[in-house]
């Protein structure tokens, strides 16, 4: 999902969108690149640890789903934003 992230990143520059929408997505997007990161280290550290460990768990898979919301925001305001260009 972090290279989601970044290839959209790298699509939103090579495009011709707004400078000010662009940069708010660009952000938007590394910040989302960062929740998956930490989604990803919290799910790795559950399934290492020796006992069971549900908090950490539950706390991946609701960053997760974070990411996944920002994500669909930022695709939501891309897409917006390109059938602008277009009219």
């Amino acid at each position: 999902m972090v290279g989601v992230c970044v290839t959209v990143i790298g699509i939103v520059r090579v495009l011709e969108v707004n400078g000010a929408i662009s940069t708010f997505i660009d952000d938007i997007l590394a910040f989302d690149s960062l929740v998956f990161l930490g989604s990803t280290l919290l799910s790795y550290t559950s399934l290492r640890v020796q006992e069971p460990t549900p908090r950490l768990e539950r706390w991946a898979d609701m960053l997760f789903l974070a990411g996944l919301a920002c994500l669909v925001g930022a695709s939501f305001m891309l897409t917006y934003e390109l059938g602008q260009i277009h009219r």
